[in-house]
């Protein structure tokens, strides 16, 4: 295992081993079924360390979800969900330094549409405190039979030729990898390896098109490393265009742009440092005839 993937399975089969099937306010029990004794850590209802409700969002045609959480104090958190309240799927806080933090973003995925999905949230603090939230259930939405329109999308015949590095050299089809940069979904992100402001990636148009808009959508980590606040698009290796400025890193921004091209390699040129990468970049426009 190597070291950067070891926090995640650290906290995975810490929270694993809780087996929190109690409600909230309720007591441990021991290995034999006996309650644990009254000194023992009490599982406490999440409702303490947060403020509003837990709701489920961007629910997206890849069959994936988040639940966006702030916690007043640091937990590793995760979330446990499935059709019945058996559950049956567990995912963790999508922050890959592991650990304990207040701002969290699980990731459900696997989701069918138009679905009722019963899930909980829960968490464990430095102290070992244990948070967790009563059952609660979800809705899916209708599948979005939108025609896709984005040049860069595979859907669409595109094809990634390079980039810098993927996050625990992940695959392009793998979590942190280069596709989840084109795949339409708006919770999954490509990841570079920390390169930082050297990041870039690569990808070949089905045909050469005449490119009139650009979208990108920096990532960013819990700990402010990440976020792109620039970077460049050079068409067919020669021509470079840019910089484009990027405000946050809360949306994708569009640029219009006007030149004709079949490939296109981003580059990330001022950065704050890290694993930097994108959640969604977009090219617009129409193919030469």
């Amino acid at each position: 295992m190597s070291r950067k993937t070891a926090p995640l399975m650290i906290t995975l089969a810490l929270i694993a081993a809780i087996a929190l099937i109690a409600a909230p306010g309720s007591r441990l029990m021991a290995q034999d079924g006996t309650p644990e004794p009254d000194d023992a850590i009490a599982l406490h209802p999440i409702s303490e360390i947060i403020d509003g409700d837990l709701t489920i969002t961007d629910f997206a045609n890849d069959g994936t979800a988040r639940l966006p959480l702030t916690t007043r104090v640091p937990v590793a958190c995760t979330l446990v969900y499935g059709t019945t309240p058996a559950f049956g799927s567990l995912t963790l806080d999508q922050d890959m330094a592991g650990g304990s933090h207040g701002e969290h973003n699980p990731l459900l995925s696997g989701l069918e549409p138009e679905t009722t999905y019963y899930f909980r949230v829960q968490g464990v603090d430095n102290a070992g405190t244990i948070y967790v939230s009563d059952v609660m259930t979800f809705t899916t939405p209708p599948q979005d039979d939108t025609p896709v329109t984005n040049l860069a999308s595979p859907e669409l015949g595109a094809q990634i030729t390079g980039y810098s590095s993927a996050y625990g050299d992940a695959a392009p089809d793998e979590t942190w990898g280069a596709a989840s940069a084109f795949d339409g979904s708006p919770n999954t992100a490509w990841s570079s390896d920390g390169d930082g402001n050297e990041a870039w990636i690569e990808i070949e148009l089905a045909q050469r098109s005449h490119i009139t808009g650009l979208e990108f959508w920096s990532r960013l980590m819990n700990d402010g490393t990440s976020q792109v606040f620039e970077f460049t698009v050079t068409a067919d290796g020669e021509e470079t265009y840019g910089p484009y400025t990027l405000p946050d890193a809360e949306a994708g921004h569009a640029f219009d742009v006007d030149f004709d091209a079949t490939t296109l390699r981003f580059d990330l040129i001022d950065t704050s440092g890290g694993n930097t990468g994108a959640v969604e970049i977009g090219v617009y426009g129409d193919p030469v005839e």
